[in-house]
C-alpha cells in the first residue's frame, strides 16, 4: 500500500481493511452498532428495495446457534446452502487464489498443512463467530434474484468499511451459510429467509498472530480493460 492510502480515508480503509479474526473481550454498545447499520442501509440498492436483514444473536440463544452448528460440523451433516458461492467446476485459476488464501491464513497461525486437527480447530471458530463481541446474521428473501444479493453485498461492504473507520474488526463468515436450516430452527427463522452469511465484529486484538493474516489481489490487468 502506497502512503497517499495510509492515511484515514475512504481509500485507505479500503486498501488497509482484513478480516479480523481475534478480537477483545470489549462490548460493542448498541449506540455504536446501530449507526454502523445505519451505515451499511446507505449503500446502493436496484430500485431502493434495500434487500437483506441484519440478525444480532447474542446470550444464550448466541450459545445454543454455535453448539448446533458445531454438531452439524463433528457429526458431518451434510451441507446445503441456500444459494450457490463457488463456480462448479472451480477453474484453476481461481483455486489457486483460493489455497493462496488458505495457506496465508493458516501460515499465520503457523498451523502446518498436514495438520488437519489444527485446521479443523481453527476452521470451527467460525462457528463461534471467532469469540468477537458482536454477532451478526445476514439473511435475504428468498425471493430476491442475484440482483438482490449484489446490493446486499454492497451493504455488507459498507458495514464493514464503516466498522473500519470507527476502529473495529470484522469478518464475513461464509460458513455459517452451510447449514441454513439449522441457523433457522435455533432462530426460529422462517423458510422464505435464506441464510447468507454471518459477520463478526467487535475491537480487533493486535497481539493475535491471526490478524496478521494478509492476502493477495489481483493486478489491474486482471480484471481491468479499456475498449475505445
Amino acid at each position: 500500500m502506497t502512503d497517499e492510502y495510509s492515511t484515514h480515508t475512504t481509500l485507505g480503509f479500503l486498501h488497509s481493511r482484513r478480516s479480523i479474526r481475534g478480537y477483545l473481550p470489549r462490548d460493542v454498545p448498541d449506540a455504536l452498532l446501530h449507526p454502523l447499520l445505519q451505515a451499511a442501509r446507505a449503500a446502493p440498492s436496484g430500485a431502493n428495495l434495500q434487500p437483506g436483514r441484519f440478525i444480532h444473536v447474542a446470550g444464550t440463544r448466541r450459545e445454543r446457534l454455535s453448539a448446533a452448528l458445531l454438531d452439524d460440523v463433528r457429526g458431518g451433516a451434510p451441507q446445503q446452502e441456500d444459494y450457490g458461492y463457488f463456480p462448479t467446476p472451480m477453474p484453476m485459476h481461481l483455486r489457486k487464489r483460493q489455497v493462496a488464501a488458505a495457506q496465508a491464513l493458516y501460515g499465520a497461525l503457523g498451523v502446518d498443512r498436514g495438520d488437519t486437527d489444527g485446521r479443523a480447530r481453527q476452521f470451527e471458530n467460525n462457528y463461534r463467530f471467532f469469540d468477537a463481541p458482536v454477532a451478526l446474521v445476514v439473511t435475504i428473501d428468498a425471493h430476491f434474484g442475484a440482483g438482490g444479493y449484489m446490493d446486499l453485498g454492497m451493504s455488507l461492504h459498507g458495514l464493514q468499511l464503516a466498522a473500519s473507520a470507527m476502529g473495529l474488526g470484522s469478518c464475513a463468515i461464509g460458513a455459517l451459510a452451510s447449514y441454513p436450516g439449522t441457523v433457522r430452527r435455533v432462530l426460529e427463522l422462517p423458510d422464505t429467509q435464506h441464510v447468507v452469511c454471518g459477520i463478526a465484529l467487535g475491537w480487533p486484538d493486535p497481539a493475535a498472530p491471526i490478524n496478521r493474516t494478509t492476502t493477495y489481489r489481483a493486478p489491474l490487468h486482471e480484471y481491468f480493460r479499456r475498449i475505445s
